[in-house]
């Protein structure tokens, strides 16, 4: 029977040798170091007493009220911590010995110094520096041995490392590298459809257990092996099938958001959704903010009794909510004979879902950034022509008052009255254009703008003004708020300006015909003044709005007196029946 053990504890013991010569080496160079760190210093100073002994000399000679000072630096350098690491326990005898010759010779140079012999000095200086030049050589010598030692044991460390090394990659592709390649042989065999394996005996735990997985495994996919065709066919058909739905959503997806998202995109999507599961019928219905329905049916409508006296209406059909969050946006309804793949009708009401939300949201972005360049645009014209035709009226007024009054003549009194004139107009335009342009900054909703211009306007005119909306958000493009905005506040303007009325009725509907009309009615003095007024109503700039909105504007004489101004112009998609 194989004794098992632990290929995890081999490796280990592997790396434990590896990381023990590692670190004694480390150790090692460490120790060396730290015994080499004052080798400099050492050989500076033993430099330093040869350079001390020529100046004691000199200074015998020449100066010698300064010797004491001079022979308290050389001893304080030969006693210095460098030079007295010669004679510690690890320094070799020779070190050691020469050393204490240094001292024995200078206490033998300090007493012809402080005898005042200089004969017997300079006699003894020759030998006494040949003495220290043998410290500085023993020195160098030990630095030496030490470096050497350093290399040596680097060098065996490096080989016994080595050794280790090519132990270990030969232990390994003995023991285990040849097992996993007889696995791979099997692992190669299962493969292939041989399941009668057999698998390498090994003495390690995890290998073994690797083989009997091997030989397991192998014995399971025998076993079932047999119907094994079958369940690939199967799982062919469903991966094929799910394949095609993924294809089919991505493909309606890309579609949706590759142009404009209309009515006639999300039809063309639900057509295609009928195609691809052969439904009996089905139909798209969006709820809007404002509780208006839009329908969107397929190419085979929705049965009813009238349409499809035959179809099968006893059916109860299927709704599949589109619903982000809290928001419920409609829903998908479909009749189907057949049953209903219900994972591709809730990821197809998710996708319209999340192609809807996207569209709003940018749509409402749109809006957004308009309002805000148009209270951009408000702000520089009140900061910049605002503040000039102020300026433009106080000097005109100005002007008028100091003409004497000998060359006041009609004719300058007529020219500045126009002058004047014509900047008050001016600048009351100006203020009606500012006023407009913030009437939208708060909400992206038409209505509401409405709803704030008429309440200025009561406020300044006294008029009675009563609206009548009946439009849904989403019939609006972004672009076509300012236009109709400002179209009506012209025409409402004008009417309180020019037709004496007492009462204004808006009315804003979807006609019959599928174009949006606003009606804005008067009970004043009738259309006859237009013409005479043309230019200073800004009538044609009220027909250059309308063809703006690919519409048309137009005036006429109510039966029972007044006059009523009707834009009609088309939505930004066309609208469905609920």
């Amino acid at each position: 029977m194989v004794k098992r053990g632990s290929l995890t504890s081999t490796i280990l013991r592997l790396m434990l040798v590896l990381i023990f010569i590692s670190s004694s080496l480390a150790v090692y160079s460490i120790i060396n170091l730290s015994f080499s760190l004052g080798d400099a210093r050492a050989i500076n100073a033993s430099g330093s007493l040869r350079m001390q002994s020529y100046r004691l000399k000199l200074f015998l000679e020449r100066e010698p009220h300064l010797l004491n000072e001079k022979i308290n630096q050389f001893e304080e350098t030969l006693d210095s911590e460098a030079l007295q690491r010669s004679s510690a326990w690890y320094s070799p005898k020779e070190l050691s010995d020469q050393y204490l010759l240094v001292i024995v010779k200078w206490k033998q140079m300090r007493y012809f110094i402080e005898n005042n012999e200089k004969p017997l000095y300079t006699a003894a200086l020759k030998d006494f520096v040949d003495t220290i030049d043998l410290l500085v050589l023993e020195m160098e010598r030990f630095a030496a041995f030490k470096l050497r030692a350093l290399v040596i044991s680097q060098i065996i460390g490096l080989f016994l490392m080595l050794i280790v090394a090519s132990f270990a990659t030969r232990y390994t592709r003995k023991k285990m590298v040849q097992p996993i390649l007889q696995l791979m042989d099997v692992a190669n065999s299962i493969s292939k459809g041989k399941f009668k394996v057999e698998v390498p005996a090994t003495e390690y735990i995890e290998l073994h257990s690797l083989g009997d997985a091997f030989k397991k495994t192998a014995a399971e996919l025998d076993r079932l092996y047999q119907d094994l065709e079958g369940q690939v066919n199967e799982k062919t058909t469903a991966l094929t099938r799910a394949n095609n739905e993924l294809s089919f959503l991505y493909d309606n997806l890309i579609m949706l958001h590759a142009d404009r998202l209309d009515y006639k995109a999300l039809g063309l999507a639900l057509n295609q959704l009928q195609q691809f599961e052969s439904l009996d019928f089905l139909r798209l219905v969006i709820e809007h903010d404002d509780h208006s329905i839009d329908t969107i049916e397929a190419d085979t409508g929705w049965p009813t009794p009238e349409k499809y006296p035959d179809a099968p209406i006893n059916l109860t059909p299927v709704k599949f909510n589109l619903q982000l969050e809290n928001k419920n946006l409609g829903y998908l309804e479909v009749i189907s004979l057949k049953p209903i793949n219900n994972v591709l009708f809730v990821n197809f009401a998710m996708m319209l879902t999340r192609s809807i939300v996207i569209h709003n949201a940018t749509e409402e972005r749109q809006q957004l950034a308009l309002m805000e360049e148009r209270a951009v645009i408000a702000r520089e014209l009140h900061d910049s022509l605002g503040q000039l035709l102020s300026y433009l009226k106080i000097q005109v007024s100005l002007l008028g008052k100091q003409i004497q009054p000998e060359h006041k003549t009609e004719k300058v009194t007529s020219q500045l009255f126009d002058i004047n004139e014509g900047v008050s107009v001016a600048y009351g335009q100006l203020r009606e254009l500012l006023s407009t342009f913030r009437l939208t900054i708060k909400e992206p909703n038409l209505n509401q703008a409405i709803e704030v211009m008429i309440s200025e306007l009561r406020k300044q005119s006294g008029i009675d003004i009563e609206l009548k909306y009946s439009l849904s958000q989403h019939l609006f493009a972004s672009s076509q708020h300012i236009h109709v905005l400002h179209l009506m506040r012209e025409a409402t303007i004008n009417a309180i300006k020019h037709a004496k009325p007492t009462k204004i009725e808006i009315d804003c509907f979807l006609a019959d015909s599928g174009m949006i009309q606003i009606n804005i009615k008067d009970d004043g003095i009738g259309v006859s003044h237009l013409k005479a007024r043309d230019q200073h109503f800004g009538i044609g700039i009220m027909h250059e709005r309308a063809t703006k909105l690919h519409g048309t504007v137009k005036f006429d004489n109510n039966p029972q007196g007044g006059t009523t101004v009707s834009l009609v112009f088309p939505p930004q998609q066309e609208p469905l029946n609920g």
